[in-house]
């Protein structure tokens, strides 16, 4: 399926200057003469859930610009586990440490199916030389890293699991009395929270004892905010 934005001339080819998302992604503060000029290298790509973006440690040719969907990022362990470290929504950039030549330092996957644009490193560090607005684009995209690195750090890994899943919960906007489908895998919310597969779904089953936590016909979640934010700030 060919993500919206895609030329039908240009089959693959991120058409940047109607982009939906366009105000949020890297390229927000370009003319569209500056877009016309840089378009050729970029690849528009469509992830389905739990694909592999890239691997950790392997060479990092490219960033990624997410236009929806959800990424997550991971890290393998020294004792063979993992552990999820952030979690990319539309707008937000993977691969960064590329611009400073280094080999991703992350596996990147699809949460949820995603439509990303794949830019190659060298046409964002010719921008960044010669445009500010890029460069100032850029170094949003690097504090915007570590803030929600501290959020991780700070609600997800601080209290106790029910405190940690519920703030996991809000984050991912698991907030909606309408049934949704975004709830994580249990696997996944215990390498988020660090707390075993087990532990998350004990506490996702007490949840739902205590509807917190609606599951609906095919798989689908009702969640109740008000519950999870008594719960999240207690």
């Amino acid at each position: 399926m060919k993500s919206n934005c895609t030329n039908p001339a240009w089959i693959g080819r991120a058409e940047c200057a109607v982009c939906d998302v366009r105000g949020f992604v890297l390229f927000s503060g370009l003319s569209t003469l500056e877009l016309d000029a840089i378009l050729q290298p970029i690849d528009n790509l469509r992830v389905p859930q739990n694909a592999v973006l890239y691997e950790q440690d392997s060479a990092a040719p490219c960033v990624y610009t997410l236009r929806s969907g959800l990424i997550k990022l991971k890290v393998d362990l020294p004792n063979g586990g993992r552990r999820i470290v952030r979690l990319l929504r539309p707008g937000d950039v993977a691969g960064m440490e590329t611009l400073v030549g280094e080999r991703y330092h992350h596996t990147a996957v699809a949460l949820q199916d995603a439509d990303v644009c794949r830019i190659p490193r060298e046409v964002v560090l010719r921008l960044d030389q010669t445009n500010p607005a890029v460069h100032q684009a850029l170094m949003r995209r690097w504090q915007r890293s570590v803030d929600q690195a501290d959020h991780f750090i700070v609600a997800l890994s601080t209290g106790s699991a029910e405190a940690r899943m519920a703030r996991l919960l809000i984050t991912l906007g698991c907030t909606g009395s309408q049934p949704d489908t975004s709830m994580p895998s249990r696997e996944d919310m215990g390498a988020l929270l660090g707390i075993t597969t087990e532990t998350a779904s004990r506490v996702v089953a007490e949840f739902r004892r205590r509807g917190l936590i609606h599951i609906e016909k095919g798989d689908c979640v009702a969640y109740d905010h008000a519950g999870l934010t008594r719960l999240a700030q207690g």
